[in-house]
């Protein structure tokens, strides 16, 4: 089964657009949790816009040693700032069960591309191996066809996670065949260097379901944005619940 991890950023979003604590984070994890998700994804950024340290750190309280696995998202070329003591000081305190490295600039709304590993190796293998010592998976953010797969195993990664933007796009425009099969290709290419698959960004119930029936061996799934969006119309629990339905049925019957 593909696990489910959700994404609550955009619940420290809305939090931050108006001060104090609501809607909480906590309470949407623990909401998350109960309705069967496998997982909680958060990406603190050096602006802190949504997520910040404080969340992390109790965020980690709540998952410490249970079976729900803590995924801290972040770039981690990004030097501390104020509050925000940097990804690898985060996540020396949080020890989450998996790190995900992603090459985001700070004026970048969200993820939208993944590692040059070929200009970035030298710099990410130390770090790798830095947040390993720590005994955290680590996962890199790639793009589906880069030509960089093989050395994401050789940078030490033990993931990639399949940036699913382009997929989703072209899911919504109707002709998405060929993103898909660049997706399982690239799929098929880290599971011959030993890689684990995750994907996310995008993902919604919508292009899920073909998505897992169709890209080989995907363990997990970071799901935020379409969720916490679809949450609004039908209830956080309901919604976890039916993303976790189509994870556990590789998405049914379309």
């Amino acid at each position: 089964m593909t696990v489910l991890s959700v994404n609550i950023n955009k619940i420290a979003a809305l939090r931050n657009s108006r001060g104090g604590d609501m809607p909480s984070v906590m309470a949407a994890a623990k909401a998350s949790i109960a309705a069967g998700c496998g997982g909680i994804t958060v990406h603190p950024r050096p602006d802190q816009r949504h997520i910040r340290p404080g969340d992390v750190r109790e965020l980690a309280g709540l998952l410490a040693g249970g079976p729900i696995e803590f995924n801290i998202e972040g770039n981690p070329f990004a030097p501390a700032r104020d509050e925000y003591p940097g990804l690898v000081a985060l996540c020396t305190e949080a020890k989450p069960a998996q790190v995900t490295l992603v090459p985001d600039a700070d004026g970048q709304i969200t993820s939208d591309h993944g590692f040059d590993l070929r200009a970035d190796f030298s710099r990410l293998r130390p770090l790798v191996a830095q947040l390993k010592s720590l005994n955290c998976r680590v996962s890199l953010f790639m793009d589906a066809g880069s030509p960089d797969i093989e050395l994401a195993a050789e940078v030490g990664a033990d993931r990639i996670e399949l940036y699913t933007g382009p997929y989703a796009d072209a899911f919504a425009a109707g002709d998405y065949s060929r993103e898909l099969e660049q997706c399982a290709e690239t799929a098929r290419r880290a599971s011959a260097v030993g890689l684990g698959i995750n994907a996310g960004h995008d993902l919604s119930q919508a292009n899920l379901g073909v998505f897992l029936r169709t890209v080989p061996d995907v363990a997990e799934v970071s799901i935020g944005h379409a969720l916490i969006g679809e949450a609004l119309y039908a209830g956080l629990d309901a919604t976890v619940r039916a993303y976790v339905a189509i994870c556990s049925a590789k998405g049914g019957q379309q």
